[in-house]
């Protein structure tokens, strides 16, 4: 703790000796692979690589292939020490395959030590590295696009502002967000830079990301949206970065950063272990280098009778950046399948998650995202339980775009994270809340159903009750199914509810997403569509 709070203050930025000390003893103490490099071994092979050669006689290795090469003030002594540090990390680490941000990371290092030596055994232990649910450097294209699917996933639930604007200027959102470690550890200049390097090396990743949300956030704070329209958001947003001294000081944007409440580094590291699943299932391997083809999703064909494929962009970028890979498949429409609940489910079950979507008879339109396959409903007996996870989101899109998250997402800390030997909470029954009087409410409220753990396979772990101990049993009232009809958010009040029918629904004020009525309290459905994930 006390280490932590010099770090983030700048204790040792006056002084190169005494930052240099810390910055050794803090690495020597990284836990990491038994056979590591060190100092030796480099001298060893540097002698062996380059003898009297010039190190120019020597390419670099293949994993740095369209990567950029700061050098952070470094002469051109310390820029060949550089390229020698590179074509040895490549010569004795094969299996790395892309890291784009290591050239900054050993260039930053090299100002702090005694040695070209030194700074590769440094390098060394920060790459093989085995610390549990953390990680300095990642090392195949497969982790830096699981991170940046990650860093979208944080920066849609921390910066809603933010991402709005992004979503809305942005033909592709995802590759915006793709260059966050480049903010960092390219386009900030030396002196804050090197700031962040101090409790990155104590704090591993998620610190890195807590101060990418901090520039976001500041980002919205310094333009104006109408001056963005036609220009190029990701070339705006590096400029932004390079000038950042113009916005906001080194300490005050630390200081922001740690203000921000992320989940857990346990929970992150679920979140990166979902996201480079379905990256490969999307065909992306360890091994290869750099993307072969487009990771976008293309809403040029797509045709919907409720939103249009503007709204369906900015829908689109609030949904986890793992599922949002895939395109959008029409599962069911009131216009096609007709208003009947069993045929709601028969089309939508096996899908898991779908986009449902409301056009009232007054033309309001809303929705909600749901994680959880509708098939979760069956396994709760008599009793229809509470199912979904802390993805679950509902949203108005007319008369205005705004969405309404897991009410712990605002607030984590009110959420503690569940000891490994508890099992998760169990969740309200809704049973006979559809069509009842708001007396039988309080009542049926009362009976209680526990879900059945969720499937193994799965590509939504993150956010899922049993990893956390809600204060309240009406925190998770998610999504429910029965034959009366579905509920949506539940404790007060249901944020959706639909009869059997599908014809007939209300939306109230709920303490799952603490959201208003998403349209007219009670309504009358003129279109519902449900959209998956091809």
């Amino acid at each position: 703790k006390e280490l932590k709070k010099l770090a983030r203050e700048g204790y040792w930025a006056a002084s190169r000796a005494l930052r240099a000390q810390v910055y050794h003893q803090l690495i020597q103490q990284v836990p990491c692979r038994l056979v590591t490099p060190d100092a030796l071994v480099y001298r060893d092979v540097a002698n062996r690589l380059f003898g009297k050669l010039s190190v120019s006689s020597h390419p670099l290795p293949e994993f740095l292939e369209g990567c950029s090469m700061p050098t952070y003030c470094l002469n051109l002594e310390g820029v060949t020490a550089l390229k020698k540090i590179l074509i040895c990390v490549g010569n004795l680490f094969p299996d790395i395959t892309y890291s784009p941000i290591l050239p900054s990371l050993v260039a930053l290092l090299l100002h702090y030590s005694e040695d070209e030596a030194q700074c590769f055994e440094n390098i060394s232990r920060l790459i093989a590295s085995n610390a549990p649910h953390t990680s300095y450097i990642d090392q195949s294209f497969l982790a830096h696009q699981a991170s940046c699917m990650t860093f979208g996933d944080l920066a849609n639930k921390h910066c809603p502002a933010a991402h709005k604007l992004i979503a809305s200027t942005s033909e592709n959102v995802f590759e915006v967000y793709s260059e966050w470690l480049s903010w960092l550890f390219h386009d900030l200049p030396f002196n804050y830079a090197i700031r962040v390097f101090d409790v990155y090396l104590l704090e591993g990743q998620k610190v890195l990301y807590r101060i990418a949300l901090a520039l976001l956030k500041q980002y919205r704070l310094s333009v104006i949206p109408v001056e963005l329209e036609g220009t190029d958001v990701k070339a705006d947003l590096q400029a932004f970065m390079q000038n950042i001294a113009e916005h906001v000081t080194v300490d005050k944007l630390l200081e922001r950063a740690f203000g921000i409440r992320l989940f857990s580094r346990k929970e992150i590291w679920l979140l990166q272990m979902a996201n480079r699943k379905a990256l490969m299932e999307r065909g992306i391997t360890m091994v290869q280098g750099r993307q072969s083809f487009h990771l976008a999703v293309d809403m040029q064909n797509f045709s919907s009778s409720i939103v249009t494929a503007q709204e369906m962009r900015i829908i689109w970028s609030w949904i986890p950046e793992r599922f949002s890979l895939f395109p959008p498949l029409l599962l069911f429409s009131t216009s096609e399948d007709g208003c009947s609940l069993q045929r709601f489910y028969v089309c939508c079950e096996g899908y898991e998650p779908t986009v449902l979507l409301i056009k009232t008879t007054e033309g309001e339109v809303c929705g909600a995202f749901l994680s959880s396959d509708w098939s979760e409903r069956k396994k709760s007996g008599v009793t229809s339980g509470f199912f979904g996870t802390g993805e679950c989101f509902v949203f108005t899109v007319r008369p205005e775009t705004e969405r309404y998250e897991w009410v712990f997402i605002k607030k984590p800390e009110l959420a503690k994270a569940v000891p490994r030997s508890r099992q998760r909470s169990p969740s309200p029954s809704p049973a006979s809340l559809l069509g009842s009087s708001p007396d039988s409410r309080g009542t049926s409220s009362n009976r209680l159903t526990v879900p059945t753990p969720q499937r193994k396979g799965r590509l939504s772990p993150f956010l899922a009750i049993r990893h956390f101990l809600l204060p309240s049993k009406t925190a998770s009232m998610f999504m429910s199914g029965s034959r009366e009809g579905i509920i949506i958010g539940g404790g007060g009040g249901q944020a959706l509810s639909l009869d059997a029918n599908l014809l007939w629904g209300r939306t109230e004020h709920c303490e799952t997403f603490d959201n208003p009525p998403l349209c007219q309290e009670n309504f009358k459905v003129q279109l519902l569509e449900v959209w998956g994930f091809q």
